[in-house]
């Protein structure tokens, strides 16, 4: 006898013959990632799916569901906003605002001289001066920015990468000098090299030397400030650079596993070292894909560290994550729409269970932040946190018969392409060859191309045009370098030149012998060496980096 067909199949056809009645708009029903979802979910497409393997409960492996078990009824994320811009004091005052307006943890944006390692009264720093975050040249610049502020109590976030190692010891040394316990700082240094050469481009010294330095915090920052993340490995700029979701996630991974390979050439213990990588994802537009991908990277990590490296610390497992809403995706065109960009953005980091985060202000496509602006950001947060309802419970779309789905299509086509990687050498070789290069560039391009035939829809850009409201923008003051250039010059007189001398060609040494750095990087910053001065000592060891041309 034939046995029944079950009921959820007679409803599956009955619901494909009522689609066949509504044809479909004609535009692009994929993700960011060109994944394509089928129209409905249901338990048809989880029926393998394995509770205690691919979820399980929050704070537990694999940590799907959120690295902490109560997740935001404990404690909300930490509310970071970026800021930096013109002078120490000009910034100072602007971390004081924040913090009294609600914001719970600093995160600094430095200019770009500081990010290239130049002082503000280099030839090559000259136009550049505090226009896209803070100048610090010297401990006396750093001295300033957090004047006022205890730092045992403010976590910081300093957005900097080559000359990483420079700008940590300048802030333990203000500390220091403030008397604060470094057992009890607690922040985090960008420190990833790696996306430098694969995306954002603010590299100094070639890459083997330059992962070097990074692995040199590795050792000496577990022993030295035990609170303290050393590195936050960054999927931001990837995503900025205009690779897909899958992407950023892969590559992201892929750079947080080379670190951890460095460091166990390097002698250091897994689980010495590994509870304290942190890693910063961006939040685009496509609202599941984002929430999945963060839910992907904690079980990726998760399964890596513990099976592949070994890490019997449960700390080491845990991918603890900042989120930045998408900068890429603000328009110049109506810049307030982009307070809605930015809402939705949040809304998906918190909901695929972001620590910390960081939302843009609706102007940044056409200058830094005003206050104004910088507040109308901060105030999405607090919106999100306590009028939205999502801190209720953790994870609360985890089961979703789509949302589960999609978890699992990016983990799948992540781990293709870390392990594709992987057949390649690694990601140093990769960047040698020019790999990252070419896919986000061809990324980038078929998402042009989309948009430009009106497949995806920009509000306000390719659709729904209109004038828009002029906003007012933040213009920084060309004295700002002539204030730099004074206190310099004023530092350089006033310092100890012998003391200056010495702690630089300890620092020379300790490069050319392939010691930990750090220890001399703090003297320096102590005896009031220039950012410009150490990273000099450093280029004359490792030489300059220049990225060879793709044909």
């Amino acid at each position: 006898m034939a046995q029944p067909r079950p009921k959820h199949a007679w409803m599956r056809e009955t619901y494909q013959k009522s689609l066949a009645k509504m044809p479909e708009r004609k535009v692009a029903h994929k993700t960011l990632s060109d994944i394509a979802p089928e129209p409905l979910y249901t338990p048809e497409d989880l029926k393998d799916f394995d509770y205690a393997e691919k979820l399980g409960y929050p704070g537990e492996y694999p940590y799907t569901r959120g690295v902490y078990g109560s997740m935001y009824r404990s404690r909300l994320w930490t509310m970071r906003m970026f800021a930096g811009f013109g002078t120490a004091e000009q910034t100072n005052e602007r971390f004081k605002k924040l913090l009294a307006a609600g914001q719970n943890g600093l995160s600094t944006a430095f200019d770009l001289p500081t990010l290239m390692g130049y002082d503000s009264d280099h030839p090559l720093s000259k136009g550049e001066v505090g226009k896209c975050g803070v100048a610090v040249s010297s401990l006396a610049d750093m001295e300033i920015l957090f004047e006022g502020i205890n730092l045992e109590e403010v976590t910081t976030s300093m957005t900097i990468n080559s000359p990483a190692n420079a700008i940590w010891a300048m802030y333990l040394a203000a500390a220091k000098k403030k008397g604060y316990d470094w057992n009890k700082l607690g922040g985090t240094i960008q420190n990833d090299i790696l996306k430098e050469f694969i995306a954002q481009k603010e590299f100094i010294f070639p890459p083997e030397p330059s992962v070097k330095l990074v692995i040199d915090t590795f050792e000496w920052g577990p022993r030295n400030v035990p609170k303290w993340n050393f590195i936050s490995v960054s999927g931001y700029h990837i995503r900025e650079a205009g690779s897909t979701a899958v992407q950023e996630l892969a590559y992201t991974l892929a750079d947080g596993f080379e670190y951890v390979e460095w460091a166990l050439k390097r002698g250091l213990e897994i689980d010495e070292f590994a509870p304290r990588i942190s890693f910063f994802f961006n939040a685009h537009n496509d609202f599941f894909e984002e929430i999945c991908k963060f839910r992907a990277a904690r079980r990726i990590w998760a399964k890596e560290m513990r099976h592949r490296y070994g890490a019997k610390n449960p700390q080491s497992w845990m991918l603890r994550t900042h989120a930045q809403t998408a900068g890429v995706s603000l328009t110049a065109q109506q810049p307030l729409i982009n307070i809605a960009r930015v809402a939705i953005q949040a809304l998906a980091a918190v909901l695929g269970g972001t620590n910390s985060l960081h939302t843009d202000a609706y102007d940044e496509a056409l200058a830094l932040p005003t206050e104004e602006s910088a507040k109308i950001a901060l105030r999405t947060q607090q919106i999100i946190a306590y009028e939205s309802g999502v801190t209720h419970t953790a994870d609360p779309l985890g089961g979703s018969y789509y949302v589960e789905w999609l978890t699992d299509q990016m983990e799948t086509q992540a781990m293709q392409i870390i392990e594709e990687i992987r057949r390649m050498g690694g990601v140093v070789r990769a960047i040698e060859e020019g790999y990252f290069l070419r896919e986000i560039a061809d990324a980038s391009y078929r998402f042009q191309q989309e948009v430009e035939r009106g497949e995806r829809i920009i509000v306000g850009v390719n659709a729904f045009q209109d004038e828009g409201l002029q906003v007012p923008i933040q213009l920084i003051d060309p004295e700002v370098e002539r204030v730099q250039a004074e206190r310099l010059a004023r530092i350089r007189r006033e310092r100890d030149p012998q003391a200056v001398q010495q702690a630089l060609a300890a620092l020379r040494q300790a490069a050319k012998e392939g010691r930990n750095t750090m220890p001399y990087f703090v003297d320096c910053a102590l005896a009031y060496c220039t950012l410009g001065e150490m990273m000099d000592e450093l280029r004359a060891v490792y030489g300059v980096y220049e990225e060879p041309v793709l044909v």
